[in-house]
């Protein structure tokens, strides 16, 4: 599981909140419909990824993701394609680029 940290101002800037965005983003980039299990957790299966769950943090303040990848994936076309999803769908949830994500990582939030 990971946990993802929100920038400042991103519901103004976005005009939707961090659980609106959350859902959203989901059928935005993955071109899937959530389903929502019984934790309230939102869970879509695309691409090399058998099993992703997404929910929001603790106080609603950031957004965790847990993911199970298809290991014996071999299409790099399929990798890429995941990859490059995953990568902006977190972006418009969190309102951070990879670069500002991977600098608030590296600081532990």
């Amino acid at each position: 599981m990971q946990e993802y940290s929100i920038k400042r101002a991103c519901d103004k800037k976005s005009g939707r909140n961090l659980g609106g965005r959350m859902v959203e983003g989901l059928r935005t980039f993955f071109d899937a419909e959530p389903r929502e299990n019984d934790a309230g957790h939102y869970v879509i299966s695309y691409g090399i990824l058998k099993h992703l769950e997404v929910w929001l943090g603790e106080k609603g303040k950031t957004l965790c993701v847990d993911t199970e990848t298809d290991k014996s994936a071999d299409d790099d076309a399929a990798i890429l394609d995941t990859n490059r999803r995953f990568r902006n769908y977190l972006e418009y949830v969190t309102c951070l680029s990879a670069k500002e994500r991977g600098k608030k990582m590296q600081k532990g939030g």
